[in-house]
């Protein structure tokens, strides 16, 4: 099986997952959020929206695409733009409805379904860090010569979600656990309200100025 990187090359791989997978950014930040706001359910339709925005980048990366949106200044820009934006949307959603989310849990109907696994995708494909982060981290663990490189590059972006999803359901599940205690506390909800606003308008600054190179 070509597509199989060494041993090695597979245990350092794990390991930096691991750490990569539990280092907050935006996807995880919203899963958390939506697991206060909505219940672990919720939460885990996020990550099945992030996880599928994995795809669609393992997939540009192996086939070179990514380095084409990248190498073009009108298309990046689009890109990053578009994502500040939804970013700086719903910092405004959890200070709009964030608290109020708390009070009352969703029912687990398709349209919530659907609609959690939409706003995961979006947050997860109009952040730029995440295309450089891919183009960057998934390349260094084959060889440009190596006539496999493209079903390992697809091998290692897939293993990348697989690995990642235990870290993402501890979070939710964690996050799930204190929500009942932080819904008889609406003080601390109110200010984790405006905290997630905070932390979702820094990464949509830190896109506005991420840069190709």
């Amino acid at each position: 099986m070509d597509f199989l990187p060494s041993l090695p090359t597979l245990l350092a791989f794990t390991a930096a997952t691991l750490l990569l997978a539990a280092t907050p950014g935006p996807d995880m930040t919203l899963s958390i959020s939506r697991a206060l706001s909505q219940g672990k359910a919720a939460a885990f339709f996020v990550v099945v929206g992030t996880s599928l925005g994995c795809v669609v980048h393992t997939l540009l990366v192996a086939f070179g695409i990514s380095a084409l949106i990248t190498a073009s200044p009108t298309a990046f820009m689009i890109l990053k733009t578009g994502g500040a934006a939804y970013l700086f949307w719903l910092a405004v959603q959890a200070i709009r409805y964030g608290s109020t989310l708390t009070v009352k849990k969703v029912d687990d109907t398709n349209a919530s379904a659907l609609a959690n696994i939409s706003t995961g995708l979006g947050v997860n494909l109009l952040n730029p860090k995440v295309i450089i982060f891919f183009m960057t981290f998934l390349p260094q663990f084959v060889t440009a010569n190596d006539p496999a490189v493209t079903q390992k590059l697809l091998f290692l972006g897939f293993f990348f979600i697989v690995a990642s999803i235990p870290v993402s359901v501890l979070v939710i599940l964690t996050a799930d656990g204190l929500s009942g205690w932080l819904q008889r506390r609406k003080g601390v909800m109110r200010g984790i309200d405006y905290t997630f606003a905070g932390v979702f308008s820094i990464f949509a600054v830190k896109i506005l100025f991420t840069q190709t190179r």
